[in-house]
Formats: C-alpha cells, sequence, structure tokens
C-alpha cells in the first residue's frame, strides 16, 4: 500500500504536468479509495500523513481543475483578452490597497499600530539573531518551538485554571489566520455546516467553504438607544435565532471575543448561552480570541474553554501580532485537548511543516518577561488597553463631531461608525458599488482623504444590508495622526474640502 500510494502521488504530478486532468482525477479518486479501504490501522501504521494528505488534497483541487477546464471549454471561441480582462479584475480587497496607493489618504483602514512595539520585545528578537546559539536560525520542532510552547503552557495554564500539556495541547502557526485555517480545514468536512457570528472576521466564509462546510449565519443586532452613544455591548444575538441555527448536521461555531470589527466582548451568560448548545449538540467551539488583551474596563474578557464542561470542545485561537502589537511577526498558535489539536496538526505538518524560529524564539522571550509580572500593573497585557482607551475616546469624539454616530467598543482597536447623517454631503452617485458603504468609503478616500473599511465585507450576503450605513476605523495609531483625521473631518464639516 505504501509503495502503490507513492508511485500514485508520483504519477498524479506528471498526469498534471501533461495537462491530463480527467485522467488525473481518476488515478486520484483511486488513491482515495485505496487509502479509505485501508483501514484506520494501516494508515495510521504504514502510511505515512503527507501521502494521504497528498491524496485528499490532490482529489480536492484537481476535481476542481477538472470543472473548470470543462467550463472553460464551453466557453465561444469568439471570446478575447479584453472580455477576460474585465472578468477578472481586481477583487475589493486588492482594490482599496491600490486606492491608498493611489491616493495616499490617512490610513484609519489597516488594522496594526503606526508606532513602535514594546522594546523589550524587538530587543529579544535583535538579541536572538545576533546571539551564539546559532541552532536558532534553522529548523525548530514543527508543531511548536520548545521555548515558545513552554511559555504559552505556564500563561494558558494559569488563566484557564487547568494544567496544559505543551507538547500535545498547543500548537504554533503562521500567525492567528493559519491556525484558524488548520483548525477549521482540520475539523470541517464535506456538507458539514458551521455557524459564524455576524459580523465576522472575513476569512471565517471561505475557510469554511474551502473545507466543504456549509456556513450558517447570524448576525449580532444593535438595540435601540436613544440617551447615549451606543456600545458594542448593545449588539446582541436573539437567542431563539441561535438556538434554530443548531442541529444535527452542526460541526462548529466560530466565536470571536473581542470581535473584530465591532469591539463586542461576549458577557458570562451570552458564552453560557453558547456553550450550552455546544453541549446539548455535541458541537465544537473554535474561539477566536486574539484580542484577549484588548478589553477596557470594566469589562472582562472570559475565555470560552473555562466554563464547565467547553474545555473538552473548545479550540482558542491566540496572536502575538495584538499580543505584543507585532503583526508583521505572523505568529500565532491554537491551545485545546490533544484529541483536537491532532486534526491541526495533520494540516500544519503538510503544507506548513514549521514555523519560523528566530520570532518563536523573541516570542518566547516576551512572554516570559511578562510572566514575572503577570499580577503587575506594568504587565504589557494591561497596560497596552490603559494606552489605547483615550484614543478610543479621542476618535469618538472627533467622529461625533463631524455628525457621525460611533459604537464604543469594549475591546480591540477598531471603531464602527454610523456616517447615514452624513449622507447628504456625499456623493455616492459618483461610485458604482452595489453596497452603499463602499461608495462612502470610496468617496472618502477620493475626496476627503480618510480611509475606512466597509463593513458589508465582514457580513454574508444576506445580512450586508444591515452594514451599508457603517464604517470602520483603527485607532491604534499615533496620537498626531490621529489629530490629523480630527483636523481633517473638521475642516470637511466646515466646507473647506469640496
Amino acid at each position: 500500500m505504501q509503495e502503490r500510494t507513492t508511485e500514485n502521488c508520483e504519477d498524479v504530478r506528471q498526469s498534471a504536468e501533461c495537462r491530463d486532468i480527467k485522467s488525473t482525477v481518476t488515478r486520484v479518486n483511486t488513491i482515495v479509495r485505496e487509502v479509505v479501504s485501508a483501514g484506520h490501522a494501516v494508515i495510521l501504521e504504514k502510511v505515512p500523513l503527507y501521502m494521504i494528505n497528498c491524496a485528499i488534497r490532490q482529489h480536492r483541487s484537481l476535481n476542481l481543475l477538472y470543472h473548470c477546464a470543462r467550463n472553460l471549454s464551453s466557453l465561444p471561441s469568439s471570446r478575447t483578452m479584453s472580455d477576460i480582462e474585465k472578468k477578472f479584475v481586481l477583487p475589493k480587497r486588492v482594490e482599496y490597497i491600490q486606492l491608498a496607493l493611489e491616493y495616499k489618504p490617512l490610513n484609519l483602514g489597516q488594522g496594526f499600530p503606526d508606532y513602535p512595539p514594546p522594546k523589550y520585545v524587538t530587543d529579544a528578537l535583535s538579541q536572538v539573531a545576533s546571539g551564539d546559539n546559532y541552532m536558532v536560525h534553522q529548523y525548530t520542532r514543527g508543531f511548536g518551538h520548545p521555548r515558545l510552547i513552554t511559555a504559552l503552557a505556564k500563561l494558558y495554564s494559569k488563566l484557564i485554571g487547568r494544567n496544559i500539556n505543551p507538547q500535545t495541547e498547543i500548537i504554533t502557526t503562521l500567525g492567528a489566520y493559519e491556525a484558524l485555517f488548520s483548525t477549521i480545514t482540520g475539523h470541517v468536512d464535506e456538507g458539514d455546516e458551521v455557524i459564524i457570528i455576524e459580523p465576522f472576521f472575513d476569512c471565517y466564509e471561505p475557510m469554511v467553504r474551502y473545507a466543504g462546510g456549509i456556513p450558517r449565519f447570524i448576525p449580532l443586532r444593535m438595540k435601540n438607544v436613544s440617551d447615549r452613544l451606543p456600545s458594542s455591548a448593545d449588539w446582541v444575538l436573539d437567542k431563539d435565532e441561535l438556538e434554530g441555527l443548531f442541529n444535527s448536521k452542526t460541526k462548529a461555531i466560530i466565536l470571536n471575543t473581542p470581535n473584530n470589527p465591532l469591539g463586542k466582548v461576549f458577557t458570562e451568560a451570552e458564552l453560557t448561552q453558547i456553550a450550552d448548545l455546544c453541549k446539548k449538540w455535541n458541537v465544537l467551539c473554535i474561539s477566536d480570541e486574539v484580542y484577549e488583551w484588548i478589553v477596557y474596563k470594566p469589562y472582562k474578557h472570559i475565555r470560552i474553554a473555562t466554563l464547565p464542561g467547553m474545555w473538552d470542545r473548545t479550540i482558542t485561537i491566540g496572536s502575538a501580532g495584538k499580543t505584543f502589537s507585532v503583526t508583521g511577526w505572523k505568529l500565532g498558535w491554537a491551545y485545546g485537548p490533544a484529541n483536537l489539536l491532532v486534526n491541526l496538526q495533520m494540516i500544519h505538518q503538510n503544507s506548513v511543516y514549521t514555523g519560523v524560529t528566530p520570532i518563536q524564539e523573541a516570542t518566547a522571550i516576551a512572554f516570559e518577561t511578562e510572566l514575572k509580572r503577570l499580577n503587575d500593573d506594568e504587565c504589557y497585557f494591561y497596560s497596552l488597553a490603559r494606552e489605547l482607551e483615550p484614543k478610543r475616546d479621542y476618535m469618538a469624539k472627533f467622529l461625533k463631531d463631524a455628525g457621525m454616530k460611533p459604537i464604543i467598543p469594549e475591546g480591540g482597536y477598531f471603531m464602527i461608525a454610523d456616517w447615514s447623517p452624513l449622507e447628504s454631503k456625499v456623493d455616492l452617485q459618483s461610485e458604482n458599488d452595489k453596497y452603499r458603504d463602499y461608495r462612502f468609503t470610496k468617496w472618502m478616500i477620493k475626496k476627503v482623504g480618510l480611509q475606512g473599511i466597509p463593513p458589508t465585507a465582514f457580513y454574508s450576503v444576506e445580512h450586508k444590508p444591515l452594514a451599508e450605513n457603517l464604517v470602520r476605523y483603527c485607532f491604534i495609531k499615533k496620537d498626531e495622526n490621529l489629530k490629523q483625521v480630527a483636523d481633517l473631518l473638521e475642516k470637511w464639516k466646515a466646507g473647506g474640502i469640496k
């Protein structure tokens, strides 16, 4: 079995190179049948994981190629290059990058600091890069650098209230993005339903669909608030609507707390309802907690894995980029019970294999520094939120002064605002996009010089109308840059920009 699989995988590559797609798909289907019929014992003992993964991935991707080839072959021969160019234009997310390059607006769209991270964090990377331990420049353990997973286990054992095994219950990844990918791809199968709470980080839906899953969406809806500025706490799930989504086909629910883009921090009562439904229907909870340390008083981040019966069915995802303000380091992790992490390990091993050793070593040093002062106010995990709170409040003020209705976030470093009171000042008809928030943000980039993000990007098609009057801005920026935005909006309001 092992030799035949190896030969067939080589044949697959050669056939693909010869563009004999249909024949290749037939070969791969044969491989998959052989692997499945071999039985669990044979797979575990005699067939390396990479061979299984090779067959499965070739099976999925080449079936897709085959159907694409059939569709392309059915096109009229009169199709011209200009027809192709018109159809395959820049995706919306790339379009905004291009607009930023062209118009050079004040950028409150992208979610990263425009000022240095803590010095001890960058000093750790310098120390690693120039130190005598030359082995940190070579491959490290595939499922996580030993020094880092040890530090993570110490931290989360304290926070979760149980001893976490660093060897089997933690995996490090290339950013939280890969942790999400490995979790969703590793656990979601064809036809599985996955509940996604809206607004959601925009990679959730395509990752679920790539894995063959069926996303089921439920939006947070804002309660009526008239006597004050609304906060993200005013956005809640309908309990009956949520309960109605769970069924025997539900494989997982993706929870993001604090939420991006809204900043909502789910309460214990809200998490308990989700937890009870997960236990009732035997559902996996994928808890994206990358903003776990950016929570503003009096609110508190509660890890759903700490609720009764939830450790056994929760995979929690974290991020060094958000924890230490180093988004360019692209280092994330996931922790949970060993039996659930095996699926992540298989995907990780056969797609990424290992992470960046120097980055993991430096992050381990940073964690060791914070572990020594975990209960002190000077701990960066707590000081970061104190540092960002005045920026949050300043943004809320200048957006309100400009005529928008900001929604005060309980956590994270994004703010959603309702721009519709300014509609009379904006020429929405000058843009051709379907959704109003896209037209508004593009007009603002071109005419005012301010870049935001259209929040309909964080919603399913059926629920996009809920976000058309909203815009997202990021406030983890230098004070002087936030003031530039405030001055710009004040000038626009006064009629100085047309």
